[in-house]
């Protein structure tokens, strides 16, 4: 029966004599998959030239004018004139604005915004007021003019309001009296045509501001960043620090290390539920504290989440879940972990032979941030290529409304004389070239060859450590038999004679994530949709392909570990490392995934500590740390930037354990297939590996004679032992 289940995962591997690890004489592999990588790559080369050459990022830094000119533009005749001034803000109450995000009144670029009420007909009988005027008029505008022709030109605005710069643009100074709406302290104001109500400014600072409300977070998130981003980075560089300290004293102190960093997690989890606690305490009897988190709505200042009970009462419901998950399994796995850290103790003397394969992650690094950059900065050219369109405005009934126009040439132009009060104004940046039309595609493209390309990179990485610690595990007698420099051989390997292998994998790994962003895209457009059935579909397809991402990256690991020691092709690799994993199921769950479980809380327990660190750095808890710690909008921006690129850089420098641990897993396995332990097929595995063998045997029911076979092999070890003591005689 046990025949036939091993037969249904293909055969094991037969003992030979002659292999010695990494099999040195190899070919190029999915030589296909790499030429189409290499023409990709060619083709994102020349999506960033053609990016880079029509681009303009000036769009999104500096507003534009009524002429599609950048207002504050360096080495520009608008270099002092960094604000945009609107003619009429209450046009911009039009819903029009929300679909053009452009105001239908005139825009112009101001040195300062107006400070004063004033209209063109009062400004105009003095002399002193109309030379104040005419800095929000536009040029051509002299003393000679009449009032009338002035307006009827729309050379200058009919009124100007006190105002304040907001993300470079100038909106009404509206302020609150009461319950009375002011502007510049005055609840009414005249237009040039009567008396107003500041309250009418309202709808058109709504919708003016509707698009720049999220550019003003990101802006202040900016801000932050160039307030605090030295302090990060010495977070990170401390994150860096902490990270290789765990592994130099995980290489020598393995078991003490792995129940120190049980033990700090737990507690730095149960110290986060007692703070928590002490903060939702601290809000009890506060006015507004109980406001519920979905009657507080979406707030841009997310600190005003932080002033109410509900939401530490979440937090502390989330740790308190997951500090129990921990405890369970670690009273659960108990026996497990024990037998996990003598394989994490075998991986430290693996990585204690090759020291640099602690580094090799910021390899990786710098590939993975040379391709994310080259995502951004040509995701951010492709975006400003378009071109300034330009559109009709008119304040009475005209054909020509909204219709496209040359400010070149349209006050010759037929529109002008049918629509003689209209005017060629921007609107916003589009075009109707094919380059335009296809520059969703050419995104598209972008997105796509940024995950192949970053998948690529973490899979070279994946494949050098493995051949790297192959080399370690096969060689008969370490460390005199490991190669000379196994990494950087394991390097030039992978990229030798397995680049279509690595492009075949993260190909398709690529193809199942594009999946799942459009999916999440869908589910974006969907969520007003009254369609249940659509949502349960769309529900079901997101959590398949999420499945089917997890089981592709664990093939594709396991593919790359058979790849860097036989150097067959994609296909075979991934089908020796599954069926190799089926033969021995019980293993995987007992060994791997454990040790996999016990670096996870290292990770974790890093990000803890660091966490912690930065909230009472950075949110000024601690006197000490008031003077020191930079003022900031958002205090929590530093701190989730620390967080997350801290995990990442302890997922970086444990992964390097991670994949010695599946690599010599791995190759534990073959062990055990190919050798029995004799003198003729002696093991290569470690004595403390045999330790784990015999161990996990004696709880595998598949292979009941563990202990003869344990007592047999050391009869022929010590039988062999006393024939080199006789031919040494």
């Amino acid at each position: 029966m046990e025949l036939e289940e091993k037969s249904k995962y293909g055969e094991p591997r037969k003992h030979d004599p002659n292999f010695r690890g990494p099999i040195q004489n190899r070919g190029c592999t999915d030589i296909v998959c790499c030429i189409l990588f290499i023409i990709a790559i060619l083709g994102y080369i020349a999506v960033g030239i053609l990016a880079w050459s029509q681009g303009d990022p000036r769009k999104v830094i500096y507003p534009t004018d009524s002429r599609g000119q950048f207002c504050g533009q360096v080495g520009t005749p608008l270099e002092k004139k960094p604000f945009l001034f609107y003619f009429n803000i209450m046009k911009c109450a039009s819903p029009m604005v929300l679909l053009e995000f452009q105001c239908p009144t005139t825009q112009m670029c101001v040195e300062k915004c107006p400070e004063k009420f004033m209209t063109l007909v009062s400004a105009y009988a003095i002399s002193s007021d109309f030379a104040y005027y005419k800095n929000f008029c536009e040029e051509g505008v002299t003393n000679t003019m009449g009032v009338p022709q002035i307006l009827s030109q729309r050379l200058c605005p009919a009124m100007l309001l006190p105002s304040k710069p907001f993300t470079r643009r100038c909106f009404p100074a509206l302020g609150k009296k009461g319950d009375v709406i002011t502007v510049g302290n005055s609840s009414t104001f005249n237009d040039g045509s009567g008396i107003r109500n500041a309250k009418d400014l309202i709808a058109g600072v709504q919708n003016a501001t509707v698009v720049m409300e999220a550019r003003q977070v990101v802006m202040k998130i900016f801000e932050d960043f160039t307030h605090s981003w030295y302090w990060i980075l010495l977070g990170l560089a401390i994150a860096m620090i902490i990270s290789l300290l765990f592994l130099i004293l995980l290489r020598f102190l393995a078991g003490i290390m792995v129940w120190i960093m049980i033990g700090m997690l737990v507690a730095v989890i149960g110290y986060g539920i007692f703070h928590c606690y002490m903060e939702y305490a601290a809000l009890k009897g506060e006015p507004g504290a109980n406001v519920t988190i979905q009657d507080l709505g979406l707030q841009t200042d997310f600190t005003v989440y932080l002033q109410i009970r509900q939401t530490w009462l979440a937090f502390i419901i989330i740790l308190a879940i997951v500090e129990v998950i921990i405890i369970l399994l670690l009273i659960f796995l108990w026996k497990r972990i024990l037998i996990a850290i003598a394989l994490i103790k075998e991986a430290s003397r693996a990585i204690g032979h090759m020291f640099c394969s602690l580094f090799y992650p910021l390899f990786t690094f710098l590939l993975l941030a040379v391709v994310i950059i080259y995502w951004g900065v040509t995701a951010v050219f492709l975006s400003t290529s378009n071109q300034a369109v330009y559109k009709i405005f008119n304040e009475t009934n005209c054909d020509y409304s909204r219709k496209t126009c040359d400010p070149a040439n349209y006050s010759t132009s037929p529109m002008k004389a049918q629509c003689p009060d209209s005017k060629c104004l921007f609107a916003f940046y589009g075009g109707e070239t094919p380059y335009h039309k296809y520059l969703i595609a050419l995104q598209f493209y972008n997105v796509f060859l940024f995950f192949w390309c970053a998948n690529f990179v973490l899979g070279l990485g994946q494949m050098t450590l493995a051949g790297a610690f192959a080399s370690y595990y096969w060689a008969a007698k370490k460390p005199d038999d490991i190669p000379a420099f196994p990494v950087f051989s394991s390097l030039g390997r992978s990229l030798r004679y397995h680049t279509g292998t690595l492009a075949f994998g993260s190909l398709i790994l690529s193809i199942i994530q594009i999946i799942r962003v459009l999916l999440e895209y869908l589910d974006h457009k969907l969520k007003g949709a009254q369609n249940k059935f659509a949502k349960f579909l769309l529900c079901c397809l997101k959590c398949c392909f999420w499945c089917l991402e997890k089981f592709v990256k664990f093939l594709n690991r396991n593919a790359y570990i058979m790849a860097a020691i036989y150097g067959k092709n994609f296909c075979t690799s991934a089908r020796d490392a599954f069926f190799l994993l089926m033969r021995n199921v019980i293993r995987v769950a007992v060994l791997d995934k454990v040790t996999d479980f016990i670096l996870f809380l290292g990770k974790l327990l890093i990000v803890g500590l660091l966490g912690v660190f930065s909230f009472f750095f950075f949110s000024g808890r601690v006197k000490a740390f008031q003077n020191t710690a930079p003022t900031l909008n958002y205090y929590w921006v530093p701190i989730l930037t620390m967080v997350v690129c801290s995990y990442l850089i302890a997922h970086a420098f444990f992964s390097v354990y991670s994949m010695c641990v599946d690599t010599l897993f791995l190759c534990f396995c073959e062990d055990l297939e190919r050798n029995d332990g004799s003198a003729a097929r002696p093991y290569y595995m470690s004595p403390s590996l045999r330790e784990i063998l015999w161990k996990n045997k004696e709880e595998d029911p598949s292979e009941p004679n563990a202990q003869q076979q344990q007592q047999q092999h050391d009869e022929d070890s010590q039988l062999k032992q006393e024939a080199h003591e006789e031919d040494a005689a």
